[in-house]
Formats: C-alpha cells, sequence, structure tokens
C-alpha cells in the first residue's frame, strides 16, 4: 500500500486528545520491537520454572519475589552453553528485550531473547561435575574399575574415611553384621575442605600399594554439594580410576553421586552397604560349610581309602592279564599266517609249473619258427647276393668299357707316344708358331718331365 493510500485511509483521532497518531497498528508494533532492541542488553538472574525445549528454540519464565520475565533463547545457543535447564534452577542469563509483531492470523509477543546462560550457586557447581562426568566418560575411564575381580571373601580390606566421623562405626558395624574377621587397614584422610581431595588420593595409593588389600572401601556420610565437592575432584578420580584394586565408593546418600561412584567398581549409598558389598558372603556361613565339609570328608575318608585301594589292586593285576590275554591273541594269528602262507606258497609253486610247461611249449614252437624263418632269410639272402653279384659284374665291365674310352683321349698317352705339349709362362697351351713367337719363353713338356726354351729364329729363316 503507498503512503498515499495509507494517509487516505488512516481514520481521524479522538477528538480533544492532544497525543500522536492515529499510526497503524503494525507500523507502531515495528517500531515497538526497534525500540526494545535498542535497549541496553543485560545479565539477570531467577528461578526457571515451565520450561518447554522446541526443535528451533527453548522457552521458559525467570521468576522471583518481584516478578517474572518470559524468556526464550535459540536451540544452538542453548546446546552450546552444555547444561540442561530444569524447573526450580538458579540461573543467571546474558540477553536483551526482543519482541514479536505478530500479524493478522497470529499473536504478538514479548520475551527476553537470552544467548547465554549459566547455573548460579549450586547450580553451577552441579554444571561443572556434570561436563566433568561426561569428558571421564568419553576418555574411557568409567570402566576399568568395573572390570576388575571383586573376591566374595576378601583376606584384608582398607577403608579410607575421616578418623571421628561416624562412617567408621558404620563400616565396622557392617563387617560385623558379615561375621569378618580379616585384616582390616585404616587409612585416615580429611573428607571435607580444599586439602581433602590429593590426601584421599594419595590415601587410596599407599593402600593399593602394599599388595596385600584385595578391596578398598572410601566412606563419608551425606552432605551438600559443597560438602562433597572433595569426592569429584578430577585428579582423584582419575587416581582411583586406574587403580588395580578394586575400590567401594560410599560418598553421600542416594539423592547425592558425587564423579568418584562414578569411577569406582561399586558405589553403595551408606558405609554399611559398602561393607557388606566389600563383603558378600557370611564369614560364619562359610565357616560352618567348610566345618560340615572336612567332617564329611573325614567320616568317607576310610571308605575312600578302601575303595581307592581296591581300585589300586585291581589296576596293578589288570597289566598282566592283559599281556597274557594279548600274547594268546598273537600266538593264534601267528599259526594262521604259517598255514595260510604254507597254502599260498604251495598254490604259487603249482601256478608256476603251469607257467613253466607253457612257456616250454611256446618256446618250442617259437624255435621251430624262428627255423624256418632262418632258412627263409637264408634263401633270400643268397638271391640277394647272386643279383648283388651279377649286378657288380655289369658295373666292373661298364667301367672297364669307360676306362678305355678315357684312355685313348688322355694326353698324357699322346705325349707317351713322342708329342709334346707346349705352354706358355701362364701355364697356356700354345697351339701355332705365332703364338710361341709371342710368348719367346715357352715351357715343352714332355711325357716324362718338363722343358723351358726360348723361341729365336735364324738369320734366313722366314
Amino acid at each position: 500500500m503507498h503512503p498515499e493510500q495509507r494517509a487516505t485511509d488512516r481514520p481521524a483521532g479522538i477528538d480533544g486528545s492532544a497525543l500522536k497518531g492515529p499510526f497503524p497498528v503494525g507500523e507502531y508494533a515495528l517500531a515497538l520491537r526497534s525500540r526494545l532492541r535498542d535497549m541496553a542488553r543485560v545479565q539477570v538472574f531467577g528461578e526457571v520454572s515451565d520450561v518447554g525445549i522446541r526443535a528451533k528454540a527453548v522457552y521458559f519464565e525467570l521468576r522471583d519475589a518481584g516478578g517474572a520475565l518470559p524468556c526464550s533463547m535459540w536451540r544452538t545457543d542453548y546446546d552450546d552453553a552444555a547444561i540442561r535447564l530444569e524447573n526450580g534452577a538458579q540461573v543467571v542469563l546474558a540477553g536483551g528485550c526482543d519482541y514479536y509483531p505478530g500479524s493478522a492470523t497470529s499473536s504478538p509477543s514479548f520475551s527476553f531473547r537470552a544467548t547465554a546462560v549459566r547455573l548460579a550457586g549450586e547450580g553451577e557447581l552441579l554444571a561443572q561435575i556434570e561436563r566433568l562426568r561426561r569428558r571421564l566418560d568419553r576418555e574411557g575411564l568409567v570402566r576399568p574399575q568395573k572390570a576388575l575381580p571383586r573376591p566374595a571373601l576378601p583376606r584384608s580390606i582398607g577403608v579410607v574415611t575421616g578418623e571421628g566421623g561416624k562412617a567408621r562405626d558404620d563400616v565396622l558395624a557392617g563387617l560385623r553384621r558379615r561375621g569378618w574377621k580379616g585384616r582390616l587397614v585404616w587409612a585416615f584422610a580429611p573428607v571435607q575442605d580444599r586439602r581433602a581431595a590429593p590426601l584421599i588420593g594419595r590415601a587410596v595409593q599407599d593402600l593399593a600399594a602394599l599388595g596385600e588389600v584385595d578391596v578398598i572401601v572410601v566412606a563419608r556420610g551425606g552432605g551438600s554439594v559443597m560438602d562433597l565437592m572433595a569426592f569429584s575432584d578430577e585428579t582423584l578420580c582419575r587416581t582411583v580410576a586406574l587403580l588395580a584394586v578394586p575400590v567401594i565408593s560410599s560418598v553421600g546418600h542416594h539423592t547425592d553421586r558425587p564423579l568418584i561412584d562414578d569411577v569406582a567398581a561399586l558405589s553403595c549409598s551408606t558405609p554399611t552397604h559398602a561393607a557388606e558389598s566389600a563383603v558378600r558372603i557370611h564369614a560364619g556361613d562359610a565357616r560352618t560349610d567348610l566345618a560340615a565339609a572336612a567332617g564329611r570328608l573325614r567320616r568317607c575318608g576310610g571308605r575312600a581309602v578302601v575303595e581307592r585301594a581296591r581300585r589300586l589292586a585291581h589296576l596293578s593285576r589288570a597289566p598282566d592279564e592283559h599281556v597274557a590275554r594279548h600274547r594268546a591273541v598273537l600266538y593264534q594269528k601267528l599259526r594262521e599266517l604259517r598255514a595260510t602262507g604254507r597254502r599260498g606258497l604251495d598254490l604259487r609253486v603249482a601256478a608256476a609249473e603251469r607257467h613253466l610247461l607253457v612257456l616250454g611249449r611256446k618256446a618250442a614252437a617259437a624255435a621251430g619258427e624262428q627255423e624256418r624263418a632262418v632258412a627263409t632269410v637264408i634263401a633270400r639272402g643268397e638271391q640277394v647276393a647272386r643279383a648283388r653279384d651279377s649286378g657288380l659284374a655289369r658295373r666292373a665291365r661298364d667301367l672297364d668299357r669307360l676306362a678305355m674310352a678315357l684312355a685313348a683321349h688322355d694326353p698324357e698317352r699322346t705325349l707317351a707316344r713322342g708329342f709334346a705339349l707346349v705352354e706358355d709362362r701362364a701355364g697356356e697351351i700354345v697351339t701355332s708358331a705365332e703364338a710361341a713367337r709371342a710368348a719367346q719363353a715357352v715351357s715343352v713338356r714332355f711325357h716324362d718331365d718338363r722343358v723351358r726354351a726360348e723361341v729365336s729364329e735364324a738369320d734366313g729363316d722366314p
């Protein structure tokens, strides 16, 4: 809507009123929100009530004797604070005023928009304890003590408590109730001041170092959060968590839970309960059961010895009987083996004789066949020899004819008849007088030797 339209649609004011306006309610609501947000950011404290946790925001009221304040907080800021708002808790809020103007279909609302929160007084201490409890759990220090074995009837128990406190008498009462008469080792330490935590830690370490203590009880009566703060000390809790001797914690009552209860092997509500938990069975009943068992053993001892002797005598005869029985079995098996071997040998001899006869007959038949084969081979050899001889004679005659033909054409034979062969220096045959003149030096070859000669022509010769 344009400003001109808003000015035209704006109704007339109240007659006689000096106040500005009239303004549209939405415009005034936005101006009011802006003015409220511009107010100084402050811290307020009070008691929490009507807590409502939503997906995006947390809504509650902060009250005291003088008034109440509706409050809201974004869920991300609430989760970052790592605390849990509960009705009745005393808290301190940091933030400022905020206003939701609403619309035609939703109602307006005013709230104190908190950006940070912390618990006040004991609530802050509880928040610190809760944060440390979560850290110890993440580091795995809650489980080691609970995994340690605890004897049902310990021989020696160590107790850490105040020297003049009522917890000491409660522990003794619980042990008497169990009829326990073992060794009790006391380690007295302060249980309520700023020096208590390190002294308690040193006491449990000394008891564990003895090597004879089977279980340690840390006992104190109830008290406020501040009274029990020593038992939520981080160093003390880490010391207890890493001890090799199981620790039973009895600090406070059902409504009190210091951190030592989380890291100990077992937590009890009272020192009496802790003593009874350390001795899990009644010592008198255990002694009675043990005496009854010893009596049964004595009564049954003579009969058991006799039965044992008979059993041993029977067992002593058993080896001879066993050997004799096996000797008879082995002798019978030896006779059977001999008879079986003799029969088998006779059968094998008869089979060998039959086989030898068959082989002899086959050998005779094979000898006759061999003689016939040899005769056939000899006859064939003679035929081959005759054929070879005739062929050799024919080839010899052919060779003689070839030798005669070669001899007729052999130059050596010609030289033997008086002819000579003329060659130049290179060994080439000289076939004409012109070639001889050109060579000048020739070699004349006769049938028995070679003669060198110089070619010259006498005067008057052509």
